[in-house]
């Protein structure tokens, strides 16, 4: 029986909750209509081929699942990892060959490694467990392969989006069984579009960790392991007592209480049909995280600020019709932008005119009726 089947995983556009999800705060995400996708068939041995369409090809003897460090930072590392993980909890696991091919930039901020591991979440569940692996499970082997074995920290949001697909609100209160609650979003009369400002999240690993840190060891003053479980009345009055913290650590707190909060109040725009309202809350973040958060340029090259210059033009051409944030991790890379529709190709047209051909990519979210 030829046993050959077709598995894919999309992208993610982070909508709102930006660095929320390390510290067991709120995200809202979706899929997307880009990603990445194989042919797989079990080989009837312990090694895993994948092939990608640029000749690139890793082999992974799965008789073998300890993390290497000469694997670290590899997509060989990730199927090792997902395995691991599939194996660890009772799934099975076995040699198989795939082909790999996508329509997902690597490194624009959209997530390609996390629809990377969810793909090959679904071939071991697909190919071995009779696609009985539930989508959480697939984001938590995803996720805890790029944490250990590609040795990058992240958190669950991007893992989630891509395994449940979808529009998403997700509250990590629980990290490992998170609440993710599908949300209606009309965005009818709005483009959606990510603009690569041309740089790379490839060489940030060190940069997003540092956000991570900083906002733990304001957790750990008060006793806690993250910020979710710290009042933000407490903080607040303590302000003072952390600024040997470094002001950054402060100011990054700030902004996860107010993002926490913030989410909700999105969510809930968005199924009033509040479409200014959320809009407006875009803006906000995206303001926060270039206060607050300060992950819109690495400090290592200040010169350096794409994304900046992107939300500055952003704002000039959409100010009291779009919005416009910092998407994903930051430092580098895009950012997102509700452009009405009718504005579209003068935001295309004037934003290829600084950062090139190509930069915008107009993308489709998954429709949803309403709920009855």
């Amino acid at each position: 029986m030829n046993r050959k089947r077709n598995f894919s995983a999309p992208g993610r556009v982070e909508i709102g909750g930006n660095h929320t999800d390390h510290q067991q705060g709120r995200v809202l995400a979706a899929a997307i209509d880009l990603e990445i996708k194989c042919t797989a068939a079990p080989n009837g041995s312990t090694v895993a081929c994948v092939e990608s369409e640029d000749g690139g090809r890793e082999t992974i003897d799965l008789a073998h699942l300890a993390a290497l460090e000469s694997e670290a930072g590899t997509s060989g590392a990730l199927i090792r990892g997902v395995a691991a993980w599939f194996q660890a909890h009772g799934h099975a696991v076995g040699g198989f060959d795939a082909a790999v091919s996508s329509t997902l930039p690597i490194g624009s901020g959209l997530s390609s490694s996390a629809a990377f591991e969810v793909m090959i979440g679904r071939v071991f569940s697909g190919l071995f467990n009779n696609d009985s692996v539930s989508p959480l499970d697939i984001a938590l082997a995803g996720q805890f392969a790029e944490n250990d074995y590609f040795q990058k920290p992240c958190g669950l949001m991007d893992q989630i989006a891509s395994s449940f697909g979808g529009v998403h609100a997700v509250d990590f209160c629980n990290p490992k069984n998170p609440v993710i609650t599908p949300v209606y979003a009309d965005f009818t009369g709005y483009a959606l579009c990510v603009v690569d400002t041309g740089g790379s999240h490839v060489d940030l690993t060190q940069e997003y960790a540092g956000v991570t840190r900083e906002m733990n060891a304001v957790a750990r003053r008060f006793g806690k392991t993250c910020l979710r479980a710290v009042s933000p009345s407490t903080f607040y009055a303590e302000i003072a007592g952390l600024r040997d913290l470094g002001e950054r650590a402060i100011l990054r707190a700030i902004h996860f209480f107010e993002e926490h909060e913030r989410v909700a109040k999105q969510v809930q725009a968005l199924e009033d049909g509040d479409m200014a309202a959320f809009l407006r809350m875009v803006i906000e973040s995206g303001r926060s995280s270039l206060a607050h958060l300060q992950n819109i340029y690495s400090p290592a090259e200040p010169k350096r600020q794409s994304l900046t210059l992107a939300l500055a033009l952003s704002e000039r051409l959409l100010c009291g019709s779009g919005a416009w944030r910092v998407h994903g991790g930051g430092f580098a890379g895009t950012i997102l932008a509700f452009v009405p529709d009718g504005l579209r190709d003068m935001y295309r047209r004037q934003m290829c005119a600084v950062f090139g051909d190509g930069c915008c990519r107009f993308l489709a979210l998954p429709a949803r009726e309403p709920a009855v």
